[in-house]
């Protein structure tokens, strides 16, 4: 542990001072030409080509590159058409890495979004709109790709978050009133809003344990004061059968709660928008500090900004990003198939209860699942020797920074992660659609596995907005992660989750470290929660000196008790968990492996480890 920390100490300062030998700088502007050489003075005009022009320096082995490569962009917005994609050829070496780098003084914008201009003043009577609405809203033609509609579930209003139309404004949420699981229908309070059951593209958004699933809503029949909901398959029969979690129905702390989403009869109060498909347009209420001819409004295009790929026996390497604002990504799914997690925003693709119990791992296991992993902004796999230094992510739909499988000795540090839909981020294996998700992973090359990544004195809020039972940081089956200094704050559910497989079984996980993070604020809307989360056998792992605080009161909890600073949950075994500051001694162990040492944790802790939690001084100024 100390051999992988004190290298993780000098490859940060690495990072950080450069090389002092000169090395070969390749410019960008957005008022470059991709037919210039690269200059100061004739920079190119997107990364991807200064992308290639490193690409063939290292091919043709120039002396200018014998101390790295620094692709080094200007302030503006760069677009992309296609994510930006990082090979195994782009790779550096340890004396000369390829660094692609914020100019000094610039914040450039890498975006996967499209802008939509040509806002005009609704003046017509439009039809399905509240009477609130009738003349406030604005409307522009939605953009068109390749002669197709684009399709899009966000939309930003000067780096602010829209809200898509919705029955319950401010997060309220009404409750369901039963479900069946043989015919997968819902008995719903119907809304008092005219004309809303005959809308095309009706979804469901219902809040269920840890997690929200998202519906289509396929049929619905109006009954006195209550409604009769149908749903499109695949989410249909995925919702009615899996039973972890399953729509909650309890006289004594209510049924599940819900809200209906995209009907442009739902738009009626400032800040909200709508899609309107047949007319190929937008309609959208500004919010009273938004002049919408002067308006910056973008809608995402590209569902990942960037993607670091290599293959297991040929990796990209000694590639780093340094203070790169990342922006504008799309995530779809929810629109073709529906969205029903199993957790932490893992998608169930067929989940069902098992009638005869126990599978090879678990002989009392009454379900099996298998998933599917959302998209991130970028995406990474296959890597050694990469980083993220004083990035910022914001504005997307699903995981914001994924380093998938296959990575080593890789960092994240003083990063910022801010409204991000899912997972702010993301790191392991979690299950692939061919692997059930209850079943141990150890793979006969640890090559594929996420080792030694450390992520630290990073800021993560307002991140989960959308998929609720996301986290700020979540890390599946991994060895030596090393997540510290932190804060993470603003969440939904729980702060920072560790472990994947729900079993006590010997598995590829261990050797992991949870030290120093400043969690809060969380647990906003999911309860079975908690700041720090484990699951399944992880040897030699420790979490330690870590200050959690404020638990929010979620409105809608399954279970208002069920809360927690720190959550050992099913099979969790092996960890050591010293001297973690909590407001009380609120803790769970839930069906735990051997071997879990708990030491100190609560109320006692010294104050002087409380007062270290969270960004070290250096990086506090990255909150701003």
């Amino acid at each position: 542990m100390k051999q992988f920390f004190n290298y993780t100490i000098a490859l940060a300062l690495f990072v950080c001072l450069g090389l002092a030998a000169k090395a070969a700088d390749i410019w960008v502007s957005p008022n470059g030409s991709d037919a210039n050489p690269g200059t100061k003075d004739k920079p190119v005009a997107t990364v991807a080509m200064a992308l290639r022009k490193a690409r063939e320096l290292r091919r043709l082995n120039d002396p200018a590159i014998a101390n790295g490569i620094h692709i080094i962009i200007t302030n503006g917005v760069y677009a992309l058409s296609e994510p930006l994609f990082v090979r195994p050829e782009d790779s550096g070496t340890p004396s000369s890495p390829t660094i692609i780098e914020a100019a000094p003084g610039a914040k450039p914008v890498i975006s996967g979004g499209l802008q939509v201009k040509g806002w005009q003043k609704a003046t017509e009577k439009i039809t399905g709109l509240p009477a609130a609405a009738q003349g406030k809203v604005w409307v522009a033609d939605a953009p068109v790709e390749a002669g197709r509609l684009l399709d899009f579930r966000q939309l930003w209003v000067n780096d602010k978050k829209a809200m898509r139309a919705r029955d319950r404004n401010a997060d309220s949420m009404n409750r369901i009133l039963s479900w069946n699981h043989q015919t997968e229908q819902c008995w719903i309070p119907k809304p008092k809003t005219a004309g809303w059951e005959k809308a095309a593209g009706l979804e469901m958004v219902i809040h269920q344990w840890w997690a929200i699933a998202i519906l289509r809503i396929k049929s619905v029949t109006v009954k006195g004061d209550s409604a009769l909901l149908s749903f499109y398959q695949p989410e249909s029969r995925i919702q009615s059968e899996h039973p972890w979690p399953a729509p909650w129905i309890s006289q004594k702390t209510g049924n599940s709660a819900f809200f209906l989403t995209n009907a442009i009869q739902f738009l009626d109060e400032p800040g909200e928008w709508f899609l309107d498909v047949q007319k190929q347009r937008i309609v959208y209420w500004p919010r009273n500090n938004e002049n919408m001819q002067t308006a910056q409004v973008v809608a995402p295009y590209l569902q990942t900004i960037a993607r670091v790929e290599g293959s297991i026996d040929n990796p990209v390497s000694h590639v780093y990003f340094k203070g790169l604002d990342f922006k504008h990504t799309t995530w779809l799914r929810p629109s073709q198939a529906g969205h029903v997690p199993l957790q932490a925003g893992m998608f169930l693709l067929d989940a069902y209860k098992l009638k005869v119990p126990g599978t090879p791992d678990k002989k009392g296991l009454e379900n099996q699942g298998w998933i599917g992993r959302q998209p991130g902004g970028i995406e990474l796999q296959f890597v050694k020797n990469t980083g993220f230094e004083r990035c910022s992510f914001s504005n997307m739909a699903a995981t914001g920074l994924d380093y998938i499988k296959g990575t080593q000795y890789d960092t994240v540090i003083g990063c910022t992660f801010y409204d991000i839909a899912g997972t702010a981020i993301q790191a392991g294996y979690f299950s692939d659609p061919s692997f059930e998700t209850h079943l141990p992973y150890n793979p006969a090359d640890e090559r594929e596995l996420c080792r030694k990544l450390t992520i630290s004195n990073s800021y993560i809020t307002n991140c989960a907005n959308e998929d609720w039972g996301c986290v700020g940081i979540s890390a599946g089956y991994v060895q030596g992660i090393n997540i510290d200094h932190n804060e993470l704050s603003d969440l939904p559910y729980s702060g920072i989750c560790v472990g994947w497989g729900w079993t006590k079984t010997i598995n590829a996980m261990r050797n992991n470290r949870i030290h120093a993070n400043l969690v809060h604020h969380y647990a906003k809307h999911m309860y079975d929660v908690a700041g720090i989360y484990t699951l399944s056998a992880q040897p030699g792992s420790v979490i330690s000196e870590n200050y959690v605080h404020t638990i929010l009161k979620a409105p809608y909890a399954h279970d208002p008790n069920h809360f927690f600073y720190m959550y050992l949950d099913e099979g969790s075994s092996y960890i050591t968990l010293k001297d973690n500051f909590c407001e009380v001694d609120k803790f769970m162990k839930n069906s735990n492996g051997p071997g879990n040492t708990w030491e100190n944790n609560g109320p006692m802790v010294a104050d002087s480890i409380r007062n270290r939690a969270g960004l070290e001084d250096e990086y506090k100024g990255i909150k701003k």
